[in-house]
């Protein structure tokens, strides 16, 4: 019975590391979505931004014929 406790063994020192490595895992897709909802908040600032400062600038230039026309 000695192969079987050592499977059995086995077994459970693999399922503990696999439980290690899910936590591992979770723990850093939980980082890495923080971290994007960090990265959106500022494009959304600097998009608004960006849009205030073109409602703000110069208006365009209109469209004329050349003089020599």
């Amino acid at each position: 019975m000695n192969t079987d406790d050592d499977r059995l063994t086995r077994l459970e020192i693999m399922a503990a590391e696999q439980d290690r490595t899910i936590e591992e895992l979770s723990g850093q897709i939980a980082g890495q979505w923080r971290e994007i909802e960090a990265l959106r908040q500022k494009l959304d600032l600097l998009t608004k931004r960006l849009m205030e400062v073109e409602a703000n600038a110069s208006p365009d230039i209109p469209v004329t014929r050349p003089p020599h026309w």
